[in-house]
């Protein structure tokens, strides 16, 4: 489902202005449409005594955004040492934070135990002996192992870097206890950008089970379970979305039959970041150049450094031209460009679209997550600023435009000459 109606009926007719006043490309976020899905994400799990969700820092990294999910109620899932001092910035302390990371440095480990803490969420058990001290709550993530998910983005669990494999997850969690560890959480993430819901209900009915027999086996209890992130979004037109509400329904049956079992409940985590702000943001860029040779090409302001998913993945976006329907305006199939020294910096190939000419704005949906927080500067692209469509109809800087100061940045330093001795 590329951008609600909603969200474009209060775009559009304002997007000419904006783009005058704060230039292009740009992303641009909607404050309203991130609200809603929130409690639309609280409504669906309400029937489950405990439910938080952790925004996924890393979908859409900016303090604004993530002070919106703050006022939610929402934690922060973050995975290095800059997330966590955004999280905590914005007053996070403590199990307000997760922390899940992976080939986890001894730096991490240091940022993660400082400033209140975090609920660590250890990705292997060869980690355990290199953790600065022993806390009091403990997660482990755990790989199942061959347990196809019908996931291309992540596939069959065998093949990932991530987890505690089937038959190490006891023996983890049997260390920590020993180690005086009193408090326990259990976590996975098996599928990403998932549409069928049935994997998410799996996962959960598979942490359930999982919780049974560790704790029967070592006489714990576990507080909680993290089904992970991995809610899906349609990015093409026609494609149904998630049925958000069939999911929580059958994961409050699972609670039910659990609590009955063993009287009582553990909370429910996740970790959604593209399904909360991805269809929230579209990337706006200016058409600047035709070009007709073997195909029709249009070249546009904004590049893949500022949207890297088209080239990386071949994932589509859907795009509109303001101001012209496809019903109503000649159609052409062009692909639509950047400027980068590479033949992949396309946002769309061969696409069917209203006759482009130089000046039209294009609108590339569903980069809420993803897009900036995936930039980069290859070719000295700079990466685009960031707008943020707040729910009183004005539009506020949320980040500028990085500039070449910034790129430059850090060639300036000290100067720092190493001379190995000749006897070493």
């Amino acid at each position: 489902m590329p951008m609600s109606p909603d969200f474009k009926q209060r775009l559009y007719p304002l997007l000419n202005d904006i783009a005058r006043h704060f230039g292009t490309p740009f992303h641009i976020y909607d404050e309203s449409g991130i609200r809603r899905t929130g409690l639309d994400l609280k409504a669906a799990f309400s029937k489950i005594d405990v439910f938080k969700e952790y925004f996924a820092v890393k979908a859409l990294p900016n303090p604004r955004i993530m002070g919106i999910m703050k006022e939610m109620g929402f934690g922060f899932d973050c995975s290095s040492v800059p997330e966590l001092a955004l999280s905590r910035r914005l007053g996070a302390r403590g199990e307000e934070i997760m922390f899940t990371s992976n080939n986890t440095a001894d730096e991490d480990f240091a940022a993660a135990f400082k400033d209140g803490g975090c609920i660590l969420n250890l990705d292997d058990i060869t980690l355990i002996p290199k953790l600065p001290a022993i806390p009091d709550l403990i997660c482990f993530r755990y790989n199942p192992g061959d347990r196809r998910t019908g996931n291309s983005i992540i596939g069959n669990p065998v093949e990932a870097k991530y987890g505690v494999s089937h038959d190490q997850i006891l023996d983890a969690y049997k260390k920590m206890r020993d180690l005086g560890t009193a408090r326990f959480g259990l976590h996975t993430m098996l599928v990403s950008n998932e549409l069928n819901y049935d994997y998410m209900v799996d996962t959960a009915r598979m942490l359930l089970d999982l919780v049974e027999w560790i704790s029967n086996e070592l006489t714990i209890r576990f507080e909680f379970i993290n089904i992970g992130g991995g809610l899906g979004i349609p990015y093409r037109p026609g494609i149904a979305p998630l049925d958000l509400v069939a999911l929580g329904s059958c994961i409050a049956e699972l609670f039910e039959v659990f609590q009955k079992k063993y009287g009582y409940l553990p909370k429910l985590f996740m970790e959604s970041g593209r399904y909360m702000t991805g269809p929230h943001g579209v990337l706006v860029t200016r058409a600047i150049n035709e070009k007709n040779i073997y195909r029709k090409y249009i070249g546009v302001d904004a590049s893949m450094s500022a949207l890297m998913r088209p080239g990386i993945y071949g994932a589509y976006h859907h795009i509109d031209v303001l101001g012209k329907n496809a019903s109503e305006y000649p159609v052409e199939t062009v692909d639509v460009v950047g400027s980068l020294c590479e033949n992949i910096d396309k946002f769309a190939v061969q696409r069917e679209l209203p006759k482009i000419s130089e000046g039209d704005l294009l609108i590339i949906q569903d980069t809420g997550a993803h897009g900036h927080a995936m930039g980069f500067n290859y070719n000295a692209k700079l990466r685009p600023q960031e707008l943020l469509l707040r729910q009183d109809g004005s539009v506020e800087l949320i980040r500028r435009n990085e500039t070449m100061e910034d790129y430059f940045a850090t060639l300036s330093f000290e100067e720092n000459i190493f001379r190995p001795s000749k006897s070493t």
